[in-house]
């Protein structure tokens, strides 16, 4: 399976923006009936996990590891794009419209190829989210334990749960575009086929696993 996001630029940036913009922190603050507590809680604890609502500013399609991998691999591409991706304890979160998380599953029943689709998580009104930190975390904590002599050892924690966390293509703007249904469903086909796109993924493209584990 591919684990390679493509090199393509997403507007004038990246698609790996890995930080959350001020003008995308108030895009999903919005997700909040209440975006003020969101924002202060954010300019107490940026580097926490935050948990928010799905169903008004975003649905989110939440698949495994690779085969969401996958998915951003071919939306990027050979489709238009994403809107946010995060990665969080081994899944790959994908930031879609509203209503994608009831319509996705009913259209997949109806493909071919959705046999070969694995269960995905689809999260839409009354569901919640974690979210990544808004920035990238610096990596593992290191603690310190003492030794005889003017120096000390540091050993990385082992047990950071914020370091599995993190954003892949950041919101970067107060309306970032997202894939509804139709566009998720050709992902979800196009990453179920087996070796479809096999000349594009041996392009040499940055890997979305070195992205993920660049974090922590």
């Amino acid at each position: 399976m591919s684990d390679r996001l493509p090199d393509l630029p997403r507007t004038p940036a990246h698609p790996a923006t890995s930080y959350v913009t001020l003008a995308g922190a108030d895009w999903l603050a919005s997700a909040s009936p209440h975006p003020d507590d969101v924002h202060a809680l954010w300019a107490l604890h940026p580097e926490a996990p935050s948990v928010l609502p799905c169903g008004t500013a975003f649905d989110v399609i939440n698949a495994p590891a690779l085969f969401g991998r996958r998915m951003v691999d071919r939306l990027w591409s050979d489709g238009p794009g994403s809107g946010p991706v995060a990665a969080h304890r081994g899944r790959i979160l994908l930031f879609a419209a509203p209503g994608t998380a009831q319509r996705l599953p009913a259209l997949l029943v109806w493909e071919e190829w959705a046999a070969a689709v694995p269960p995905l998580l689809c999260h839409g009104s009354g569901d919640a989210v974690t979210i990544p930190p808004l920035y990238p975390h610096p990596g593992p904590a290191a603690r310190t334990r003492p030794r005889s002599g003017p120096h000390a050892i540091t050993a990385a924690a082992d047990d950071d749960p914020v370091a599995g966390s993190r954003w892949l293509v950041a919101p970067d703007v107060r309306r970032p575009w997202l894939p509804g249904p139709d566009v998720l469903l050709w992902a979800c086909v196009r990453a179920a086929r087996p070796g479809a796109g096999e000349a594009r993924e041996a392009a040499g493209q940055p890997r979305v696993s070195a992205l993920v584990q660049a974090g922590g």
